[in-house]
């Protein structure tokens, strides 16, 4: 587990560009900054800078077994990033707050792109899964839960060069947040 409470990795990663290109590296495997350039339509100064700051703050690495002289590919290293539940720091509060705002909005984008057009996803749409709940916990029943849930998640990850065949990736999202 990786609780970011550094202010210049949560800025590093806060960054809208480089969400993109993570969440491109997390579900797409290894991609050079040249092919990331041009899917994300930016200059390839640009996108090295950006995998570089990725990579500065232990969020990428080189891909070493695909990489070959002046052509690096960058993966996504696998890992458990959380934000910090309260940050004393107002900066580190801000940036927390960003990239949680950021990570909400690519999660509605995505079950809203889904829903708008769930016959095209064939057996996955009969296999996806929506669900609302409630029920009643204490503070460290909540905490309890929420880590079962990760440590469920987490024993289905797949790397997208060792997805099972016929694979494709899966937008999970999860809030537990008492009700207001």
């Amino acid at each position: 587990m990786r609780i970011l409470t550094d202010v210049d990795a949560l800025k590093a990663l806060a960054h809208p560009l480089r969400q993109q290109m993570l969440t491109r590296l997390q579900r797409g495997g290894a991609a050079t900054s040249a092919e990331l350039a041009v899917e994300f339509q930016v200059d390839r100064g640009a996108a090295s800078y950006h995998l570089r700051q990725l990579e500065r703050y232990g969020f990428i690495e080189e891909d070493a077994g695909r990489s070959a002289g002046r052509r690096r590919y960058w993966r996504a290293i696998p890992q458990d990033v959380r934000l910090p539940r309260r940050a004393e720091d107002p900066e580190v509060a801000a940036a927390a707050d960003e990239i949680g705002r950021l990570w909400l909005e690519r999660a509605e984008r995505e079950l809203a792109g889904y829903l708008a057009d769930r016959e095209a996803f064939g057996a996955f749409a009969d296999a996806a899964q929506h669900s609302f709940g409630s029920t009643v916990l204490t503070a460290e029943e909540l905490t309890q839960f929420a880590e079962e849930y990760i440590a469920l998640l987490s024993r289905w990850h797949r790397e997208p060069d060792r997805a099972s065949p016929g694979g494709r990736p899966i937008s999970v999202v999860f809030h537990a947040f008492p009700t207001p």
